[in-house]
């Protein structure tokens, strides 16, 4: 969420200025833990994501984005053009979830704010093949722990539709803390949608947030 705060635009626009260096260096990379890698979506990657945007339509459109009145076709190019400009803009990070080198998936950060504010958003998909492998709960774990050991961000959100269970495991696994529900939040697959809010700030981590799932799985 963005504050309404009109005379914090400056200091943010500086302040992201300081931040560019980091932002560079997570393109240079990936993450990665196990079979699961995170790594920095490219112009290049179209057809392959469109492939499985395609293949796991029927899987994946209940949970996408809408615009109210349009159906827009499915352009993996366009996806990737927008997400580049807002990563080019400082504002937001696009990574490829593989597993075992294959393309299962995508995971997005949104809303990247510094200065006074310091958060950032996550939003994430993954393949119908992929699903139920464990994979997505590491590829946010350790989008988490970066945006909080290299942006040194202070909070992180991720909202969530109450229907749907799979990505509410997700944070479940991952112990985030809910605080309350956003209604008509999001217009998806033809309507506004209520969202389910979860977070988690910096002073809550303690450790990592794979050690969390560590955690959990040991229970």
């Amino acid at each position: 969420m963005r504050p309404c705060i009109c005379n914090l635009l400056a200091q943010l626009r500086l302040v992201l200025g300081n931040h560019r260096g980091n932002l560079a260096s997570v393109r240079k990379g990936a993450l990665k833990f196990g079979s699961v890698e995170l790594r920095d979506l490219k112009k290049r990657d179209a057809r392959k994501l469109q492939a499985l945007l395609i293949k796991d339509r029927a899987w994946l459109s209940p949970w996408e984005a809408t615009t109210p009145g349009i159906r827009y076709p499915v352009d993996a190019r366009d996806l990737i053009s927008n997400l580049l400009y807002q990563q080019r803009k400082g504002s937001g990070l696009a990574f490829l979830i593989e597993v075992e080198g294959e393309l299962a998936g995508q995971i997005n950060v949104a809303n990247i704010l510094y200065g006074s504010v310091s958060s950032a958003s996550i939003g994430y998909w993954i393949g119908k093949d992929f699903a139920g492998r464990g994979a997505m709960p590491i590829a946010v774990a350790l989008t988490i722990d970066h945006l909080f050991d290299e942006l040194h961000l202070h909070r992180v959100e991720i909202d969530i539709r109450p229907e749907n269970d799979a990505s509410l495991r997700v944070v479940q696994k991952l112990q985030l803390r809910e605080e309350g529900l956003k209604e008509r939040f999001i217009h998806i697959d033809g309507q506004w949608r209520d969202h389910r809010i979860f977070a988690i700030t910096a002073e809550e981590r303690k450790g990592s947030m794979l050690g969390r799932l560590d955690n959990t799985h040991s229970q």
